[in-house]
């Protein structure tokens, strides 16, 4: 039997090559995509969600789109240079959806799907987690319900991507993280640690384009040489790569043994000069004078390092096989 899943992301270049390869690889049953705000709107993501199902012939999978804004914070919307301003590069040319987003918002997507599935459900958050956190507003038992939450977010050791000690998802949202982070989930954070020690390398991605010629992986090496183009551009010297910390979530729950983990209480500073900033307690057994670390915070898995060579091979093996419909027309 295959997981269940369900991904939550905001679809630019990164989250695209996640969404294709839970298409792709035959251990997912991928029940829907929810999105969030993040390094786009969550409309735009909501439409990128909905154009790369259609190019890749599920335009049956439903699309929930989920919130907006940050929990308390202002939104602050990232360089459009990075991922081109629909967070595809640029798409030249953009087909009209045919389909619309399901009727549900991401919350209640992920409740419903949930209590369909009590148990066997897991969910992989590749964004800002407002749509999880606003989920167990919902459903307070969601923590007995999913088997598994996957988060690609925060840092435990690399430094951050929006300050010093900030990553990009978390910063975005950081009281939704905390939330999630100590709500008692079944929970691994994959954060920049291991996502930076694993981009994609942007020949991966050509190689895939020219031996599955298709509308959808033209969509996609059009969108990864922008964001290859865009990390070269701020990190001179790196290979054109591009990482894709969601996919990074979907190999955890294919191969967790790909992973050093450390298991901890982190939490998620709010505000101030490290907002954002995640950190976790090593030492469970210190009486902290300090409040926020009490004993019955529960404890989460943090991965640490990463077998680089095999999470590509994994990734390669499986965009490049044959997974896609024949292309129309």
């Amino acid at each position: 039997m295959g997981h269940k899943i369900i991904l939550d992301c905001d679809p630019g270049a990164d989250d695209a090559l996640a969404m294709y390869f839970a298409l792709a690889h035959p251990g997912f049953e991928l029940l829907a995509v929810t999105t969030t705000f993040g390094h786009l709107t969550v409309a735009q993501a909501t439409r990128n969600a909905l154009l790369l199902c259609a190019l890749a012939g599920r335009p049956d999978l439903p699309v929930c789109s989920g919130v907006a804004t940050p929990t308390r914070k202002a939104t602050w919307w990232h360089d459009p240079e990075a991922f081109g301003a629909d967070g595809l590069g640029d798409l030249p040319r953009r087909p009209t959806e045919a389909h619309g987003p399901d009727e549900r918002s991401a919350a209640r997507c992920i409740v419903e799907l949930a209590q369909a599935h009590p148990g066997q459900l897991s969910l992989v958050c590749a964004g800002p987690l407002g749509n999880l956190a606003q989920a167990l507003r919902l459903e307070p038992h969601l923590p007995e319900l999913l088997a598994q939450v996957v988060v690609t977010g925060g840092s435990m050791a690399a430094p951050g991507d929006v300050s010093p000690v900030a990553e990009a998802n978390f910063w975005c949202d950081p009281h939704a993280a905390d939330l999630v982070l100590t709500a008692g989930f079944k929970l691994a954070l994959l954060g920049l640690d291991v996502s930076q020690a694993a981009p994609l390398p942007l020949a991966l991605i050509e190689k895939l384009a020219a031996q599955r010629p298709h509308p959808a992986t033209a969509a996609l090496l059009h969108a990864s040489r922008q964001h290859a183009s865009d990390r070269a551009r701020r990190e001179p010297g790196t290979p054109p790569s591009c990482p894709a910390p969601g996919l990074l979530g979907l190999a955890w729950l294919l191969q967790p043994e790909l992973f050093k983990t450390e298991s901890g209480r982190v939490r998620v500073v709010p505000d101030g000069l490290a907002e954002g900033q995640s950190i976790m307690d090593r030492r469970e057994h210190i009486p902290y004078p300090q409040g926020g670390w009490e004993a019955q915070i529960p404890q989460i898995q943090a991965a640490l390092q990463l077998d680089t060579q095999s999470y590509l091979a994994l990734a390669e093996r499986t965009l490049l096989a044959d997974w896609l419909p024949p292309s129309p027309g």
